[in-house]
């Protein structure tokens, strides 16, 4: 293997240079699997029919409010190769969810929600990729499950909430003619 270029080996962000993804906000998240290898299930006429890897998927995503008290999901749906979903964060106390107990746990995040890494939306859907992985790897999965990275969007006005989570809802249905779909 050859050694670290930064003229050859630079890899470009796809985020928005300066963004807080930490900040309250919409987000529109989509991660896709390695090769888009349908892996969680198949669209029958029109609905998304879940395999067990694909329950995995579903289980762990709506597991996200649960682990981070500042968060909210939205619309989001598990598709054979990728999973689209919303994601909501609030500053500490604008949510109608329960306060956080302590969030200064034996991992040394610090007390403000907003100000740990692990409640931005790379930390979420780092951690989000990892859980599956490790629960479909129980069941004997051995390849790489995720493609790098992730798609996101934020969401700025009602319109865009609006339209992408029409998008989301509508996806199944849809689904020949998504960017996704393999054949």
């Amino acid at each position: 293997m050859s050694k670290y270029n930064p003229n050859i080996h630079h890899r470009r962000s796809i985020r928005l240079k300066g963004y807080d993804y930490g900040q309250a906000g919409l987000y529109f998240i989509t991660i896709c699997c390695q090769d888009r290898i349908c892996r969680f299930g198949e669209v029958e006429n029109g609905k998304m029919k879940l395999n067990e890897y694909g329950k995995i998927a579903h289980n762990e995503w709506l597991n996200t409010p649960k682990i981070r008290p500042n968060v909210e999901l939205g619309e989001f749906v598990i598709m054979p190769n990728h999973i689209h979903g919303i994601i909501e964060i609030f500053v500490t106390g604008e949510s109608h969810s329960p306060e956080p107990k302590e969030l200064n746990d034996c991992r040394g995040v610090l007390k403000t929600p907003l100000q740990s890494p692990s409640n931005n939306i790379g930390a979420m859907v780092r951690g989000y990729k990892s859980s599956v992985t490790r629960q479909i790897g129980l069941l004997g999965f051995k390849g790489k499950l995720w493609q790098r990275n992730y798609y996101e969007h934020i969401i700025r006005d009602e319109k865009a909430f609006q339209n992408i989570s029409e998008y989301i809802k509508n996806n199944p249905v849809k689904w020949t003619g998504d960017k996704f779909y393999l054949k």
